[in-house]
Protein backbone atom coordinates (compact mmCIF):
# COMPACT_ATOMS: atom_id res chain seq x y z
CA UNK A 1 0.00 0.00 0.00
CA UNK A 2 2.79 2.60 1.39
CA UNK A 3 4.92 1.53 -2.21
CA UNK A 4 1.94 2.25 -4.34
CA UNK A 5 0.97 5.64 -2.44
CA UNK A 6 4.25 6.34 -3.23
CA UNK A 7 4.33 5.50 -6.69
CA UNK A 8 1.46 7.72 -7.43
CA UNK A 9 2.75 10.56 -5.76
CA UNK A 10 6.21 10.73 -8.06
CA UNK A 11 3.31 11.16 -10.89
CA UNK A 12 1.93 14.00 -9.55
CA UNK A 13 4.74 16.08 -8.31
CA UNK A 14 5.66 16.83 -12.28
CA UNK A 15 2.79 17.80 -13.27
CA UNK A 16 2.18 20.21 -10.15
CA UNK A 17 5.37 21.91 -11.25
CA UNK A 18 3.94 22.64 -14.22
CA UNK A 19 0.67 24.09 -13.51
CA UNK A 20 -0.16 27.18 -14.45
CA UNK A 21 -1.34 28.09 -11.08
CA UNK A 22 1.66 28.50 -9.43
CA UNK A 23 3.67 31.67 -10.07
CA UNK A 24 6.86 32.67 -10.11
CA UNK A 25 8.47 36.07 -9.62
CA UNK A 26 9.63 37.47 -12.46
CA UNK A 27 13.42 39.01 -12.50
CA UNK A 28 13.57 42.94 -12.58
CA UNK A 29 12.93 44.49 -15.60
CA UNK A 30 16.39 46.20 -16.68
CA UNK A 31 14.46 49.60 -17.28
CA UNK A 32 12.83 49.40 -13.78
CA UNK A 33 16.22 48.48 -12.13
CA UNK A 34 16.57 52.51 -11.97
CA UNK A 35 13.20 54.10 -11.90
CA UNK A 36 12.43 56.07 -8.73
CA UNK A 37 9.06 55.10 -7.53
CA UNK A 38 8.62 58.02 -5.12
CA UNK A 39 10.29 61.39 -4.87
CA UNK A 40 10.17 64.38 -2.68
CA UNK A 41 12.97 66.72 -4.09
CA UNK A 42 10.14 68.60 -5.91
CA UNK A 43 8.72 69.86 -2.42
CA UNK A 44 12.35 70.69 -0.76
CA UNK A 45 13.64 74.08 -2.42
CA UNK A 46 16.65 76.08 -1.57
CA UNK A 47 16.95 79.54 -0.72
CA UNK A 48 17.17 81.47 -4.52
CA UNK A 49 18.77 84.15 -2.84
CA UNK A 50 21.87 84.97 -1.21
CA UNK A 51 21.68 84.21 2.68
CA UNK A 52 23.33 87.38 5.08
CA UNK A 53 25.12 87.13 8.28
CA UNK A 54 24.09 89.99 10.96
CA UNK A 55 24.20 90.66 14.53
CA UNK A 56 21.38 92.10 16.96
CA UNK A 57 23.96 92.47 19.99
CA UNK A 58 22.68 89.11 21.37
CA UNK A 59 23.89 86.88 18.45
CA UNK A 60 24.37 86.08 14.90
CA UNK A 61 21.08 85.52 12.21
CA UNK A 62 20.94 84.87 9.38
CA UNK A 63 18.42 86.84 6.76
CA UNK A 64 18.06 86.21 2.88
CA UNK A 65 19.24 89.14 0.93
CA UNK A 66 17.03 91.46 -0.97
CA UNK A 67 14.21 91.32 2.49
CA UNK A 68 14.09 94.35 4.97
CA UNK A 69 14.54 92.97 8.29
CA UNK A 70 14.05 95.69 10.90
CA UNK A 71 15.69 94.76 14.02
CA UNK A 72 16.72 96.62 17.57
CA UNK A 73 20.48 96.55 18.36
CA UNK A 74 22.08 96.28 21.87
CA UNK A 75 24.84 98.01 21.47
CA UNK A 76 23.22 101.98 20.16
CA UNK A 77 22.07 103.45 23.30
CA UNK A 78 23.58 106.75 23.37
CA UNK A 79 20.85 108.98 24.30
CA UNK A 80 18.70 106.31 25.24
CA UNK A 81 16.05 107.34 28.36
CA UNK A 82 14.55 104.47 30.21
CA UNK A 83 11.81 104.52 32.68
CA UNK A 84 11.94 101.90 35.72
CA UNK A 85 8.16 101.32 37.32
CA UNK A 86 9.26 99.02 40.21
CA UNK A 87 6.30 98.01 42.84
CA UNK A 88 7.38 98.15 46.76
CA UNK A 89 5.39 94.75 47.50
CA UNK A 90 7.68 92.01 47.72
CA UNK A 91 10.36 94.02 48.27
CA UNK A 92 13.15 91.51 48.90
CA UNK A 93 12.24 90.39 45.54
CA UNK A 94 11.80 93.35 43.51
CA UNK A 95 15.15 95.21 44.73
CA UNK A 96 17.31 92.18 43.53
CA UNK A 97 15.06 92.60 39.80
CA UNK A 98 15.66 96.92 39.92
CA UNK A 99 19.01 95.94 40.60
CA UNK A 100 19.74 93.26 37.96
CA UNK A 101 17.93 95.70 35.80
CA UNK A 102 20.11 99.22 36.15
CA UNK A 103 22.83 96.60 36.26
CA UNK A 104 22.03 95.69 33.16
CA UNK A 105 21.34 98.85 31.38
CA UNK A 106 25.31 100.56 33.06
CA UNK A 107 26.53 97.36 30.90
CA UNK A 108 25.30 98.64 27.99
CA UNK A 109 26.42 102.06 28.41
CA UNK A 110 22.93 103.21 29.30
CA UNK A 111 23.80 106.61 31.84
CA UNK A 112 22.71 106.72 34.93
CA UNK A 113 20.84 110.57 34.14
CA UNK A 114 18.86 108.68 31.40
CA UNK A 115 17.52 106.34 33.76
CA UNK A 116 14.46 107.08 36.08
CA UNK A 117 12.62 104.75 39.06
CA UNK A 118 9.10 105.03 39.83
CA UNK A 119 8.28 102.96 42.96
CA UNK A 120 4.32 102.15 43.39
CA UNK A 121 2.87 100.46 46.41
CA UNK A 122 2.07 97.00 44.20
CA UNK A 123 1.81 95.51 40.63
CA UNK A 124 -1.60 96.42 40.32
CA UNK A 125 -0.53 99.65 40.48
CA UNK A 126 2.44 99.51 37.48
CA UNK A 127 -0.15 99.42 34.30
CA UNK A 128 -1.49 103.54 35.13
CA UNK A 129 1.85 104.93 35.69
CA UNK A 130 3.35 103.11 32.80
CA UNK A 131 0.78 104.53 30.64
CA UNK A 132 1.68 107.86 32.07
CA UNK A 133 5.17 107.65 31.50
CA UNK A 134 4.93 106.58 28.04
CA UNK A 135 2.77 109.21 27.23
CA UNK A 136 5.04 111.85 28.38
CA UNK A 137 7.27 111.59 25.71
CA UNK A 138 10.51 111.67 27.88
CA UNK A 139 11.36 107.97 27.71
CA UNK A 140 12.00 105.16 24.93
CA UNK A 141 10.87 102.44 26.80
CA UNK A 142 9.08 101.77 30.42
CA UNK A 143 10.37 98.92 32.37
CA UNK A 144 7.81 97.43 34.55
CA UNK A 145 9.03 95.77 37.85
CA UNK A 146 6.72 93.36 40.06
CA UNK A 147 6.52 89.98 41.77
CA UNK A 148 3.74 88.42 42.32
CA UNK A 149 3.14 85.37 44.47
CA UNK A 150 0.59 82.73 44.95
CA UNK A 151 -1.34 82.22 48.30
CA UNK A 152 -4.54 80.69 49.67
CA UNK A 153 -7.11 82.80 47.60
CA UNK A 154 -8.08 83.90 44.14
CA UNK A 155 -6.03 87.33 44.46
CA UNK A 156 -3.24 86.25 42.92
CA UNK A 157 -5.12 85.54 39.69
CA UNK A 158 -6.69 88.98 39.86
CA UNK A 159 -3.57 90.67 40.31
CA UNK A 160 -1.01 88.76 37.86
CA UNK A 161 -3.83 89.17 35.00
CA UNK A 162 -4.70 92.91 36.12
CA UNK A 163 -0.64 93.43 35.37
CA UNK A 164 -0.03 91.72 32.53
CA UNK A 165 -2.88 92.83 30.76
CA UNK A 166 -2.36 96.74 32.20
CA UNK A 167 0.88 96.58 31.04
CA UNK A 168 0.36 95.41 27.44
CA UNK A 169 -2.31 98.17 27.32
CA UNK A 170 -0.27 100.67 28.81
CA UNK A 171 2.25 100.26 25.76
CA UNK A 172 -0.51 100.10 23.30
CA UNK A 173 -2.04 103.23 23.94
CA UNK A 174 0.77 105.39 24.91
CA UNK A 175 2.72 104.07 21.82
CA UNK A 176 6.00 103.18 23.79
CA UNK A 177 7.55 99.78 24.06
CA UNK A 178 6.33 99.10 28.30
CA UNK A 179 8.33 95.75 28.95
CA UNK A 180 6.82 93.18 31.36
CA UNK A 181 9.05 92.12 33.89
CA UNK A 182 6.93 91.33 36.79
CA UNK A 183 7.36 88.00 38.27
CA UNK A 184 4.42 85.36 38.38
CA UNK A 185 5.68 82.77 41.03
CA UNK A 186 4.13 79.97 42.98
CA UNK A 187 6.18 80.67 46.08
CA UNK A 188 8.76 82.92 47.36
CA UNK A 189 11.78 79.90 46.37
CA UNK A 190 10.48 80.22 42.95
CA UNK A 191 10.75 84.50 42.69
CA UNK A 192 13.73 84.33 44.36
CA UNK A 193 15.39 81.84 42.00
CA UNK A 194 14.37 84.08 39.16
CA UNK A 195 15.81 87.27 40.79
CA UNK A 196 18.80 86.54 40.69
CA UNK A 197 18.78 82.82 41.81
CA UNK A 198 19.95 79.80 39.86
CA UNK A 199 17.53 80.80 37.48
CA UNK A 200 19.07 83.84 36.60
CA UNK A 201 17.84 87.43 37.17
CA UNK A 202 15.03 88.60 35.25
CA UNK A 203 14.83 92.39 35.83
CA UNK A 204 18.19 91.98 33.80
CA UNK A 205 16.25 89.98 31.00
CA UNK A 206 13.51 92.61 30.82
CA UNK A 207 16.18 95.17 30.54
CA UNK A 208 17.70 93.60 27.52
CA UNK A 209 14.03 93.24 26.18
CA UNK A 210 14.16 97.50 26.76
CA UNK A 211 17.28 98.69 25.37
CA UNK A 212 16.11 95.99 21.90
CA UNK A 213 12.85 97.57 21.74
CA UNK A 214 13.93 100.97 22.83
CA UNK A 215 16.36 100.76 19.59
CA UNK A 216 13.90 98.76 17.36
CA UNK A 217 11.33 102.10 17.54
CA UNK A 218 13.83 105.21 17.76
CA UNK A 219 15.75 103.65 14.32
CA UNK A 220 13.18 101.90 13.06
CA UNK A 221 9.66 102.50 13.85
CA UNK A 222 9.20 106.53 13.69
Amino acid sequence: MASAAATELSHLLPSLSRSPRISRLAPPHPENSHRTLVSFSSSIRAPTGDLVCTRNGRGPVVVAAGTKHLMGSLTKTEGMRFAVVVSRFNEVVTSLLLEGALETFRRYSVTEENITVVKVPGSFEIPVVAQQLGRSGDFHAVLCIGAVIRGDTTHYDAVANSAASGVLSAGLNSGVPCIFGVLTCDDMDQAINRAGGKSGNKGAEAALTAIEMASLFRDHLK
